[in-house]
């Protein structure tokens, strides 16, 4: 390899971890501008869980039409992706989720709701009913469009148009770890909010707590549990779903920022055995040159 082509390779290189570098450092601070999000709001679902959980003493939420466990006949499926790439294996952890749990199941009994490009290039190769597709680019969760996404899923289970709601994301454990998880959103259940509370903060660093969410013994509800729980369930509903794009948010984040840093470690490791390669070529060039010289003053010598 000529010793010009070479400088052009080790010039691309460093150039590209440059990029790299910058595409770690911004993934950083998005990752923690979304963890914190999500732990900010963590008090408003653990009181609203609270509230649930002495309800749930009365006996009026088993009663409550989003709570009713039936017979499943279809399955609406909540898959979040990401609309990017360079995240290494979130999106594909993601879909394997999905592929594990629709593991002998008709695919005409699934309604899909994707969020997310990668998702919705999944679902639209495999001919799967997909009732909505979302884009998933913003670094922010809009509530607004959480609400809706929720509403429809409420309404649909409400009218029959499916038995169950079940979300696929990717669950944050650490800056290194991201969990593919799926969750049953509806029908609603005291047990799987408390657990998703529970994962919001993550295993390790400052955000890291361990709290559990105890029922306590029930009591009396003005104006009535039924108008309270009326009103509580559907933004439960909401605030799982919202919590859910936080942590898939955050993983997707942490992910590029690992994979860039990767990708940086690995180009400054290339640009250096290039480097060695260059000098070693050079010095090889060099020597022959100077041999070539010692030979041909020794044959004027002579």
């Amino acid at each position: 390899m000529a010793l010009k082509d070479i400088k052009a390779k080790i010039k691309s290189t460093e150039r590209t971890h440059k990029v790299t570098r910058a595409m770690e450092a911004v993934s950083a601070v998005k990752m923690r501008k979304t963890q914190t999000a999500a732990f900010a709001d963590r008090p408003y679902a653990r009181g609203a869980l609270m509230i649930l959980a002495r309800l749930s003493g009365a006996g009026d939420i088993a009663r409550h039409p989003l709570t009713e466990v039936r017979k499943v006949k279809r399955t609406a499926l909540v898959v979040i992706t990401s609309d990017k790439g360079l995240a290494g294996a979130l999106n594909s952890s993601v879909l394997k989720e999905v592929e594990r749990l629709l593991a002998g199941k008709e695919k005409d009994a699934i309604r899909v709701f994707a969020v997310g490009r990668k998702a919705d290039d999944y679902f639209r190769r495999r001919h799967f009913t997909i009732l909505e597709s979302r884009e998933n680019k913003s670094d922010d969760v809009e509530l607004a469009s959480v609400q809706n996404l929720s509403a429809e899923l409420t309404n649909g289970f409400l009218s029959g148009e499916f038995d169950e709601v079940i979300a696929v994301y990717s669950n944050f454990k650490s800056t290194f770890e991201q969990v593919p998880t799926a969750r049953t959103l509806l029908p609603l259940s005291l047990e799987e909010l408390s657990q998703l509370v529970a994962d919001i903060p993550p295993e390790k660093g400052k955000f890291a707590e361990s709290r559990a969410i105890t029922s306590p013994p029930a009591y009396s509800v003005e104006p009535s549990a039924e108008e309270v729980l009326g009103a509580l369930i559907p933004r439960l509903v909401a605030i799982s779903l919202y919590h859910m794009m936080l942590e898939a948010k955050a993983s997707e984040h942490s992910a590029r920022m690992v994979a860039m840093k990767n990708a940086s470690d690995k180009s400054k490791e290339v640009a250096h055995d290039l480097t060695r390669l260059f000098n070693k070529i050079r010095q090889a060039a060099i020597t022959r040159e100077v041999s070539e010289i010692v030979s041909g003053r020794e044959a004027l010598a002579t």
